[in-house]
């Protein structure tokens, strides 16, 4: 007698029968020749005799339609499929039976009394897919990557040169530090870099150091204990340097970090392991680190503004992006780019651009860069008429060449850190003008925090 008989013999008869003659399954159990040796109560009405009537006879007699005889050939399990029983069809499992290798039986039994119960089941289990969506969705909104290579456009010199050193980036587990005036893109080649590296299934933290109030980016970034301070989760908080552990952080603006929380990062990136506030245990971290600045950190640092070592620590790779009146020649490429890409977003027709406009958009300075461009093609893609953007569909800025002339004569007067600023100044004032001064709204447009666009208004004295 082998284990599973043993097992067998020690349930009570009667369980065994209830187990089989449960109310909620209508099973038919038959031997190797197709005769019926059992039929629970529960498939009353549903064959044209009794179960105790339909004991010994061929399950043919008992149901016409059936394939358990098929089952027992085959040696296969069927399991889902339709049978068309006295009032209707049923969903039913049929299963052979087997013993040392033969085939010494097979049973069937109605899984779901009715396909409609069966499309119920199918409903309840599409509306938790729903529910994993929204909550992968939002997790790819926090942790996700939402760019690649594939969305970075240009064909000019200094965007090749730039990609290809990106990508030789994402092949090295090395901090990267992205330099380049506000809107050319450095979130984007972030996003770019974690995809293509080793990282890639990991998650992707990004962390604004500008928009983070600094009373609570310490807590942000490593996390806290349950009851460290008041209003805290009761629960407790992983930081942002926990969440990307095996995965990627960006460090945006982190020309913008306080010199004390430095100090803290610069242990961080030394000994990979954090603290939480009120906790006494330390925590290893695993990470990959990205920074991106529009600041000129080498005065900053000879100014006292920024750390030496910690300066060292993240320009092991640094990627130096174009500004757009660089590559004027790839204007042309990226504007049509971003008008499919809104036009996609609003179900519509890519409208084609006049040569003069496109003439206009490649002669404009463009101190707000890329961000810039993207807003004036939603604008122009608002405001044109009959599937071709005319010169007349542009800002008056762009059509004017005195405003080019003027732009360009207070590039070339204006300091680096002047003319971001300034370019940072009127951004904001544009946008919130655009919008009605919302500041919500004009917040996400600029890829902000609303808390670092109340911070640059009071900064520029913007009302």
């Amino acid at each position: 007698m082998d284990l599973e008989e043993n097992t067998l013999r020690n349930i009570p008869g009667h369980l065994l029968f209830a187990l089989l003659d449960n109310p909620y399954e209508g099973l038919i159990v038959v031997d190797a020749d197709g005769i019926v040796r059992f039929m629970s109560s529960a498939t009353e009405g549903f064959y044209p005799i009794s179960p105790r009537e339909a004991v010994g006879r061929h399950v043919t007699e008992v149901s016409p339609h059936t394939k358990l005889p098929r089952v027992l050939q085959t040696g296969k399990a069927e399991i889902g499929t339709t049978m068309k029983l006295k009032d209707g069809h049923r969903v039913v499992a049929r299963v052979p039976l087997s013993q040392n290798g033969q085939i010494i039986g097979a049973f069937g039994k109605l899984m779901f009394w009715t396909p409609e119960k069966l499309k119920e089941l199918y409903e309840r289990v599409a509306t938790l897919e729903k529910h994993l969506d929204y909550y992968q969705h939002a997790f790819d909104q926090t942790c996700g990557v939402r760019y690649s290579f594939d969305n970075i456009f240009g064909d000019s010199d200094p965007i090749r040169h730039t990609i290809s050193q990106a990508r030789q980036a994402a092949e090295t587990d090395s901090p990267v530090l992205i330099r380049g005036e506000s809107g050319t893109g450095k979130e984007l080649f972030a996003h770019a870099i974690h995809q293509a590296s080793r990282r890639r299934k990991s998650s992707f933290i990004k962390v604004n150091c500008a928009s983070i109030p600094a009373d609570l980016i310490e807590a942000e970034l490593f996390g806290y204990e349950a009851g460290s301070f008041t209003g805290a989760v009761k629960t407790g908080k992983s930081g942002k340097f926990e969440l990307a552990n095996t995965g990627t952080i960006f460090l945006d603006e982190i020309g913008d970090m306080s010199p004390n929380m430095q100090v803290k990062i610069m242990r961080v990136l030394q000994e990979k392991e954090i603290d939480r506030i009120g906790s006494s245990r330390t925590r290893s971290v695993d990470f990959r680190l990205i920074c991106a600045t529009n600041r000129d950190l080498e005065k900053m640092m000879s100014d006292g503004g920024f750390r030496l070592d910690l300066y060292y620590r993240i320009n092991v790779f640094v990627i130096d992006l174009p500004a757009l009146r660089e590559i004027k020649e790839d204007i042309p490429l990226i504007f049509l780019r971003l008008l499919e890409k809104l036009s996609g977003g609003r179900r519509q027709t890519v409208p084609s651009v006049a040569p003069e406009a496109m003439e206009l958009l490649k002669n404009y300075p463009w101190p707000g860069n890329v961000r810039e461009l993207r807003n004036i093609a939603e604008r122009a893609l608002i405001v044109s008429k009959d599937n071709r953007i005319e010169p007349e569909d542009l800002p008056l800025t762009l059509r004017t060449p005195a405003a080019c002339l003027e732009s360009e004569r207070s590039i070339l007067t204006m300091s680096l850190k002047d003319l971001l600023e300034d370019t940072e100044r009127r951004a904001i004032v544009s946008t919130l003008q655009k919008n009605g001064n919302n500041r919500a709204k004009t917040a996400q447009i600029l890829g902000i925090h609303r808390t670092g666009l109340y911070q640059k208004m009071k900064k520029y004295k913007i009302v």
